[in-house]
């Protein structure tokens, strides 16, 4: 059986530290403020993220560059057979499509996944893959899987403020203006290749109603008879995040919760304070 390495990107949440734990390689995600490079969990935390993106920064998110990329596939080969790579979904950054570009120099020792996922669920693809090639599983047949499950999730958000979905042009200035007097809030869903609107509402508690009845309906029509894991997001307060969880575990009182701070790429895009909820089928061979 041939050694597989298995790299994903920071889009899933896992930081430097845990990839080293786990015996992967994490890809910093690059991001520009104020014109200066900084990379995720590198050069950039958390908090100093966070701090810039509420002082007014000028943030734009960015792609590993194919020479980064590259020379960290070569490096594994030396030592394994394979590499298993499993970027942000397609539909959200460029940089699967280019790596899946990148991976045609590679004569089929590189295998870039294309399972259209990002924060937690985007971190079960890559356990999932660890577990596949703990089970003996060649490249071929883990890709094969993930590509097979890859629309079998659901990420469920909602956003403290509309100001940074205003500012990335996903609504306009005078929706944001409306929605602000009106106290309204977009439930957000990644569900496959993009972010998209779910439905609108007013106030915090009918926008967690409404994510604890989507999550609900999917994993007792849309994954009846299935197993699934249970993954909470945040961008938001501690304190918040903790309020969020015990209300899921009321909800789902079965659920063992995995519970991760929401990767940088989405949050540049709406903003501290939200909360997510998301739930992804178990892959069993």
């Amino acid at each position: 059986m041939g050694k597989i390495a298995i790299v994903t990107d920071s889009n899933s949440g896992i930081t430097q530290e845990e990839a080293k734990e786990l015996g992967i390689r994490v890809v910093p995600m690059p991001f520009y403020i104020n014109g200066e490079l900084y990379y995720e969990d590198i050069t950039l935390t958390q908090d100093e993220f966070y701090e810039k993106l509420e002082t007014g920064a000028d943030i734009s998110t960015s792609q590993p560059s194919p020479g980064d990329v590259m020379e960290l596939w070569e490096e594994l080969l030396e030592e394994y057979d394979e590499v298993i790579h499993i970027p942000m979904s397609s539909g959200l950054s460029s940089s699967c499509e280019n790596a899946i570009m990148l991976a045609r120099e590679f004569e089929g020792k590189v295998h870039v996944v294309d399972n259209q996922r990002i924060s937690v669920t985007q971190r079960q693809s890559v356990e999932d893959a660890m577990m596949m090639r703990d089970k003996g599983m060649s490249g071929e047949e883990i890709v094969d899987v993930l590509m097979r499950e890859k629309l079998e999730s659901s990420i469920y958000i909602t956003v403290d403020t509309l100001k940074y979905l205003k500012k990335g042009g996903r609504i306009t200035p005078a929706a944001a203006a409306i929605g602000t007097v009106l106290n309204l809030k977009p439930v957000l869903q990644i569900q496959g290749e993009k972010l998209d609107a779910f439905a609108k509402v007013r106030g915090w508690k009918a926008a967690k109603k409404t994510m604890l009845d989507a999550i609900d309906k999917d994993i007792h029509s849309r994954f009846a008879g299935e197993k699934v894991h249970l993954e909470a997001a945040y961008t938001c307060s501690e304190e918040e995040k903790d309020k969020w969880i015990a209300e899921l575990q009321v909800r789902f009182p079965d659920y063992e919760i995995r519970t991760e701070k929401l990767s940088l790429s989405v949050a540049c895009h709406i903003g501290p304070g939200a909360m997510a909820v998301a739930c992804s089928k178990y892959i069993e061979v």
